[in-house]
């Protein structure tokens, strides 16, 4: 069967070049045509060449990586006592340490491997860490990672979905759905993104948010429903048919989210 298709396979190769040799014909006519073609392939080459080239420093090493867990998470167990101090299991470490070479340079991903590296040679932590962690933080941008900091306080926020309801037309549109205030709470790169970002967390089962279920608190979402920032939005409704109206949400931990937030996103203590 191999030489067979070995066969097959130079068969295919010699067919191919017999082709080609026998068009010369239109050699001297697609030559200034290649040609410029290569100069083109060239000039993106190098463009791409130079474009990452960055990364080539961005990848950490070993050494760089052992700097870092030698400091970070020293840090982290420098109120645990030495007793407690254990070697932590290959399938968090080994997952943990690749992890770092891709997202090191990135301060708000490499403390959540800090800490689970950090919980996970703490014998009074170990049982709880899941082997899934690892995989949880390479799905989470630097955004979500900040985002999730506003867990470690309380374990639920509001958000509204904003709609155009027109009567007249039996319609209702969605304008913007899961609108928070998280935006608020850290300086994110992207904000307008927050909704992405909450879809995300609750894509991989840290947060959720229960259909009709809000909290009842006086006054939580009226700051979100007149918050500054749907001023513009608010008045481009205003000037046609229909009004504004909104739902009320809540996004909340979930038990896993709980622990992973416990583990991985707050500072230990």
């Amino acid at each position: 069967m191999e030489e067979n298709k070995d066969t097959n396979i130079k068969a295919t190769i010699d067919a191919v070049t017999g082709l080609v040799q026998a068009i010369p014909v239109y050699q001297d006519t697609l030559q200034p045509s290649a040609k410029q073609i290569g100069k083109s392939l060239e000039t993106v080459a190098k463009t791409v060449n130079i474009a990452l080239a960055p990364i080539k420093v961005l990848v950490w090493g070993y050494e760089k990586i052992e700097e870092f867990i030698s400091q970070s998470v020293t840090k982290k167990l420098q109120n645990v006592p030495e007793e407690n101090i254990i070697t932590p299991s290959p399938s968090i470490a080994g997952p943990t340490i690749e992890a770092l070479r891709f997202t090191g340079e990135d301060l708000n991903l490499r403390e959540l491997y800090s800490n689970l590296l950090a919980n996970a040679m703490d014998n009074t932590t170990a049982d709880s860490i899941h082997p899934g962690y690892v995989e949880i933080i390479k799905n989470l941008s630097s955004d979500e990672a900040l985002i999730l900091q506003a867990f470690c306080s309380q374990n639920q926020f509001p958000l509204i979905d904003i709609f155009h309801q027109i009567p007249e037309l039996n319609s209702e549109v969605v304008v913007y759905r899961n609108f928070s205030h998280f935006k608020n709470f850290y300086n994110l790169k992207r904000p307008d993104l927050t909704s992405v970002y909450i879809d995300n967390i609750c894509r991989l089962g840290l947060t959720e948010i229960p259909v009709g279920k809000y909290i009842i608190k006086k006054g939580l979402y009226e700051r979100l429903e007149n918050d500054n920032s749907l001023f513009t939005l608010k008045a481009n409704i205003a000037q046609g048919k229909g009004f504004i109206d909104f739902n009320r949400k809540v996004i909340r931990l979930t038990n896993f989210g709980e622990l992973f937030i416990n583990n991985v996103v707050a500072e230990k203590k």
